[in-house]
């Protein structure tokens, strides 16, 4: 294969996993190079100035995670959505082209059909059926972001990430390591050495 190039990639086209969509439903195709600003732009252009009340995220192989980091995006950013996960194979068509063919003879192509892993997600703003397999309920509104005090504080509490803490003195974490020298056992000549506050020895 050292003298081969992979020439195209194609996807076998397969219908949405879920039933009852409305024909004019948005499917995001994720691809392995695809920009995750671009594809968020599109779809919460979608989902806000549009109205659309469902949209479709879909990817393969490499771009199953890309996929997933889209559809957490968007459940952060509308929040109250319904979702349901697919997961399946999709087959893709590799075609790679012989670069050091015989002297006189045709171009030699190969055609490779690779099974990879697809996964699609319905995100609803609409309620659905909580039966289905893969089926996941809309996330608590108070968990998508913090809570601001009257004063503009974070009383968040499911995080401690960001709560501001008081430094001490400059000097105090340098006593506090002077005393804990002062008090071994070592005697005062084995090579203990009082560390100053202000850095000496």
């Amino acid at each position: 294969m050292e003298n081969f190039r992979k020439v195209r990639t194609s996807e076998e086209e397969s219908p949405l996993p879920f039933p009852d969509l409305p024909p004019d439903v948005v499917e995001m195709k994720v691809k392995e190079g695809s920009k995750i600003r671009n594809l968020m732009n599109f779809a919460m252009a979608q989902m806000e100035l549009k109205g659309s009340r469902q949209i479709v995220f879909s990817g393969c192989g490499r771009a199953v995670t890309k996929t997933i980091t889209c559809v957490e995006i968007m459940k952060r950013k509308l929040g109250g959505l319904h979702q349901v996960t697919k997961v399946r194979y999709k087959t893709l068509l590799e075609v790679w082209e012989n670069q050091d063919p015989l002297l006189g003879g045709p171009a030699q192509n190969l055609t490779v059909h690779k099974n990879v892993p697809s996964i699609c997600i319905l995100l609803s703003r609409d309620p659905l059926d909580p039966n289905q397999t893969g089926y996941q309920p809309p996330e608590p509104r108070h968990g998508l972001g913090p809570q601001l005090g009257n004063a503009g504080e974070d009383t968040s509490s499911s995080s401690t990430k960001g709560l501001k803490r008081p430094l001490p003195p400059p000097g105090e974490e340098l006593l506090t390591k002077k005393l804990q020298v002062q008090v071994s056992d070592s005697p005062r000549g084995s090579g203990t050495t009082d560390c100053q506050p202000d850095g000496r020895h």
